[in-house]
């Protein structure tokens, strides 16, 4: 067999954007272009999600606004999954809806608890344009989901309502980052 390289082992850890910013609030683009630059785009976003200790990363998340997404993230059952999607779709979010702890590289120490359904399927492709299905139950299904929701402009706190979303916006208002966050807002 040969041998393999680790994602994210040649790339560079990108800035990441954050709650405020209009890169994240914007539907991303599909990608039509599978080149050396997508393959380096995807080798940055495996090392920008390692070096901030995250299990998703949209390449919004680095102000890059193509369908992009890299995963290494646990399922209930402790199995790993790891892997990326171009040009990803969300063709299956159903099972029950749990209400469970959900956080965002871009709202830096801030969980809620989050509505998502317990089984996702998402279609795509690989870097080199091959299709792709992936399947996910339990938390990978929420980080399936987080991810999706990413490509279309959302946050995990669009789906909270009431005191949920109160105190976390009020908690990313008070956040260390969010002065950051206001002046790369207003540095546009």
């Amino acid at each position: 067999m040969p041998p393999r390289t680790i994602p994210g082992t040649t790339g560079r850890p990108r800035p990441l954007r954050l709650l405020g910013d209009p890169a994240l609030t914007e539907p991303c683009q599909e990608v039509t272009d599978f080149d050396a630059g997508l393959a380096r785009l995807v080798e940055d976003m495996y090392a920008t999600m390692y070096a901030a200790r995250g299990v998703g990363l949209a390449a919004n998340q680095i102000g890059v606004p193509l369908r992009v997404f890299v995963y290494d993230c646990p399922d209930d059952e402790d199995r790993r999954h790891l892997g990326h999607l171009v040009n990803p779709r969300l063709v299956e979010a159903d099972g029950p809806v749990f209400r469970g702890p959900e956080g965002c590289l871009s709202l830096p120490g801030i969980e809620a608890g989050t509505p998502r359904h317990d089984h996702a399927v998402v279609e795509g492709v690989s870097v080199t344009g091959e299709p792709r299905t992936v399947t996910g139950t339990g938390f990978f299904a929420r980080c399936l989901q987080h991810e999706c929701d990413h490509l279309d402009g959302g946050l995990y706190v669009d789906h909270l309502t009431g005191l949920r979303r109160r105190r976390a916006l009020r908690a990313a208002a008070r956040a260390p980052w969010a002065a950051r966050a206001v002046a790369v807002d207003s540095g546009r």
